[in-house]
This record gives structure tokens, sequence and C-alpha cells, in this order.
């Protein structure tokens, strides 16, 4: 359906970091920090709120805890210890969700997480025993360990394609610690190309295969307004004969 996802909520205390305010009516779907790698209390439940106002769906999105690192570096932890560390999060946000009547409509791990997931069993596994409980779709990448292991834990999976981040040949992510401003009108193209074909191209020039559920777009790119603007624009054929 090319649902347009967001990762966002991501300021914390006097910090900001995107303009969530301006992306959220942009967007379908808000994938919102739990307080490990960015966000708190208070910018959990504004952007539960602003969520709400405009419509947005919510899902969790929970991270190593390494708030200084952006949840951006890969940590040794355990399957159980990562499911705790997933299962706390994602309840902090559920609690903010439950405040204001929405229900939690997925979880997507951050940053490091995300990567490791895609190619760690254990780590899969790890998110799977805490979505376990909470009983809602996980948001991965097709053709990695998120597309294998969460449908065989019984997961509906949704399949993301990345409007801001490069691929590498291999068909992983390149995750960066700072992510650089992106065309918006060439990004927009990767994504209709992403739906039509479910194919980009890696930076080595090869086309890989990719899912295109959903768009994501983060909201701590540079000019990740105009991208939003841009690819919401270019993939609305596909929203409607959805």
């Amino acid at each position: 359906m090319a649902l347009i996802n967001c990762d966002m909520g991501e300021s914390f205390g006097l910090y900001r970091m995107g303009d969530d305010e301006a992306i959220m009516p942009l967007i379908h779907v808000a994938n919102v920090a739990c307080g490990f790698h960015g966000s708190d209390f208070n910018h959990m439940r504004t952007t539960v709120r602003r969520a709400k106002k405009f419509g947005v769906k919510v899902g969790a999105h929970p991270s190593l805890p390494d708030l200084q690192g952006f949840g951006r570096r890969e940590m040794k932890m355990g399957r159980e210890e990562l499911a705790n560390c997933i299962l706390y999060q994602v309840g902090a946000l559920k609690g903010f969700l439950d405040a204001e009547g929405m229900p939690l409509n997925h979880i997507k791990p951050h940053g490091a997480l995300y990567g490791m997931a895609a190619r760690q069993e254990h780590v899969a596994h790890a998110v799977c025993d805490a979505a376990d409980v909470y009983k809602v779709p996980l948001m991965g990448m097709a053709g990695t360990l998120h597309e294998k292991i969460y449908t065989e834990r019984g997961f509906k999976m949704i399949a993301e394609y990345y409007a801001d981040l490069d691929y590498a040949d291999d068909g992983n992510l390149i995750i960066t610690r700072v992510h650089e401003a992106k065309d918006p009108v060439e990004a927009a193209a990767r994504c209709v190309r992403a739906i039509k074909e479910r194919k980009t191209r890696s930076v080595g020039g090869k086309d890989i295969a990719v899912g295109s559920d959903a768009i994501c777009v983060h909201s701590d790119t540079p000019n990740a307004v105009a991208i939003a603007s841009a690819v919401r624009e270019a993939v609305k054929p596909y929203l409607d004969a959805a």
C-alpha cells in the first residue's frame, strides 16, 4: 500500500531533533522513539497527541540502550536481556497511547537494533519475544531475518523501503550516525520504482530486491519535510489504487 511512515518523536529534554510538527500531516504512520535513543516522557506524550490530531497511526520505535550514541552503535546483549529492553520501552509508549485512547499499531526496532535483527537470529527472536506480549505487526526489511523469523513466529511483517538511506550491494541498509540531506525528487523517484518493481539501486550500482508496503522517511534527515512532501505526492496514485 506504500503508506508513508516516519521515525520521529526523538527530541530529548530541551534538545530538538527533527521538525515533527511539519512532518506529521504528511505521513500515515509514526514510529515513536521510546526513550532509549531519543525522546522522554514529555516528548512521547506530545508526539502521540500530535499523531492523534492528524489521524496518524503510532508504532513503537525501541532501541538499544544508547542515548548518547542515538542507538546507532551495536551492543552485545543476550536474547532475554534484549527482549526485556524492548518490552520495557514499548510498555512506556503504550501507556501514553492508552491515555489518548489510541491502539499500538506495530513495533519497529531502531538503528543498530534494526540492523542486528536483520542479520542475527537471537536479536530477531528477541524482538519477537517482546512482540508476543503486544501482538502487533513488526516492521522490517524483505529478504532478511526480519522476514524469515518474524513470519515464522507468526507475525505480520510490514516490509519497508527507505526513501532517505542508501543500500549496500548485499541489500542491507547503510546506517550512518548522522543522516545527510537527499534530493527529494530523486528520493521520490526511487520510492516509485520500489513500489512498481520492488527494486532499488545499491551504492555499487546493483539492482536489489526491496519491500514497499511502507515508505520510511527519517525526521532527523536535514530536509526531511521536503522529502516527505515529494514522496507523498509521488506515491499518491498507489495509495488511491490500494
